[in-house]
């Protein structure tokens, strides 16, 4: 009985997909919300939105006031409460914050971040929120390191490629860029795929695949991913690898740090000696540690800035005023001149780059959902009952496109949105409204320092170049747990001084 058993518990998700699925083609909606079928929930509409789930979300939530259940199979237990309410993002994130942890159900998806700080809850993650916040972020040096590092990946790497290519993805080279400048501030270590010849290395091309096999994990039933994960199949094969490139990049390093017999005050020996010692309640040895902590600020580092500098050229393409009116602000606080790569001192000030940077981040933030569960029974402020087995999901992507929040407005990309009455300073709007940054107690220590990428790599983009799309691409969300761009950016740079003479 026991191989019938074995093989029935293999078979029946199958089965029952395969069955959803064509339940879904047989009745595609046209509108309204997805249809709660018997046995099956709302499977049929989600695997036939799966391509779109972040705008499948909006218009579900938008038809709900915000809030809505999303039914799984009856015996798959994966029901997910939808909000994009600010109330209840307040309430979840700040407000009781202490009951809503990432859980056991978060670190089952995402294990392949062992216990780094987007893991960790309690005394752990107030241990991880801690010392990298005094190693890295208000570490001595650290300003001056991420402004030369960051200057000299836009002149020896950004500029020097889009001189030889014209034409590119622009999102792979953002996630070149952003890859190199966290390994060298974390790592001491350049890869230098930003180079001319744009070298494959693993490590950097594995932050997709994992990701995007992390979404699927959402909405599949456990029983399906751990299958996949055992037979080496899909989605799961991939994040396998990755998991192994990983590995085998930040072990190295780690490895080629110790045998270094020099004094080095850089920042990983900052967080290594500040992590030494220190008792943090989990059984591991110390180099998977922090193993973990680096591959956790490296997806950080990567993608959340290039992520969002992808979108912010997405829709500077799309609005040619906008990139002329960043362009003029930039001239008018540097003078004119001879241009150079901007300083952290001269980026104070330029509002309407700031603002640019923020409607792409409201439109696309780049992680464009959370997953929540609470740790004991509570109602939300909207009125919804949730317990300790519920899956709440937090969509910040659709919160940025509610006429309620934004307007009847708020698919247009209008930096001024952000700009005081005056003209000289950025309107603040709170994080439960804007959760690009995250909100609450666990907001991102990292935001000062990529909004500080963000500005020097644009304005030395926009000081030199013009940006259109290559006409017929396609431009569109990834099914990925970071926002990136399905099918890239594929962009034409003309040097400012062509279009220019040629009027």
């Amino acid at each position: 009985m026991a191989p019938l058993r074995y093989y029935s518990n293999i078979l029946i998700p199958f089965i029952l997909f395969f069955i959803s699925g064509a339940a879904a083609f047989l009745y595609r909606r046209k509108g309204g919300l997805p249809i709660n079928w018997p046995f099956l929930g709302m499977t049929p509409d989600t695997l036939l939105n799966i391509h779109r789930i972040h705008n499948f979300a909006t218009d579900f939530l938008k038809r709900s006031n915000g809030t809505f259940l999303l039914k799984g199979p009856q015996f798959a237990n994966i029901d997910m409460l939808f909000t994009s309410d600010p109330i209840n993002i307040h309430h979840i994130l700040s407000k009781n914050f202490s009951n809503y942890p990432k859980g056991p159900e978060f670190r089952k998806i995402f294990d392949i971040l062992g216990d780094g700080i987007f893991n960790s809850d309690h005394e752990l993650w107030e241990i991880h929120r801690k010392t990298t916040n005094v190693s890295v972020f208000k570490h001595p040096s650290f300003h001056m390191l991420l402004e030369t590092t960051i200057m000299n990946k836009i002149e020896k790497g950004l500029l020097p490629v889009i001189e030889h290519y014209g034409e590119m993805d622009l999102q792979d080279i953002f996630q070149r860029l952003t890859f190199d400048a966290i390994c060298l501030l974390l790592l001491d270590y350049d890869p230098e795929s930003l180079s001319v010849n744009l070298p494959v290395i693993p490590c950097e091309k594995a932050f997709t695949d994992a990701e995007e096999a992390l979404l699927w994990r959402h909405y599949i039933p456990e029983t399906v991913w751990k299958l996949q994960r055992r037979f080496g199949l899909g989605k799961e094969k991939k994040l396998s690898e990755a998991w192994k490139a990983f590995d085998e990049f930040i072990y190295k390093r780690l490895s080629q740090k110790e045998k270094e017999h020099e004094e080095s005050t850089g920042l990983l020996t900052s967080l290594m000696s500040s992590f030494s010692g220190q008792s943090t309640g989990i059984t591991c040895d110390s180099k998977k540690f922090l193993r973990d902590t680096i591959l956790n600020l490296m997806i950080a580092g990567r993608d959340t800035t290039s992520t969002s500098l992808s979108w912010f050229f997405y829709l500077l393409a799309q609005n040619p005023r906008v990139e002329n009116m960043i362009r003029k602000e930039i001239e008018n606080k540097t003078g004119g001149g001879k241009w150079k790569p901007l300083t952290i001192k001269q980026l104070e000030g330029l509002v309407y780059l700031h603002g640019g940077i923020c409607e792409a981040l409201r439109l696309y933030p780049p992680v464009a959902l959370e997953h929540k569960a609470p740790l004991k029974a509570d109602i939300l402020p909207t009125g919804h009952a949730v317990d300790k087995e519920s899956r709440i999901i937090l969509s910040f992507y659709s919160m940025g496109r509610m006429e309620g929040l934004w307007g009847d407005d708020c698919m247009e990309f209008k930096p001024e949105r952000w700009i005081s009455k005056d003209g000289n300073g950025i309107k603040h709007e709170p994080s439960y409204k804007f959760p690009a940054f995250h909100a609450g107690p666990r907001t991102c220590l990292g935001k000062e320092m990529g909004f500080i990428q963000m500005k020097m790599v644009a304005s030395a983009i926009i000081c030199n170049y013009h940006v259109e799309l290559v006409e017929g691409h396609l431009v569109c969300p990834s099914d990925s747990v970071i926002l990136q761009m399905k099918y890239g950016l594929k962009v034409m740079l003309f040097p400012i001084k062509t279009v220019n003479e040629g009027g």
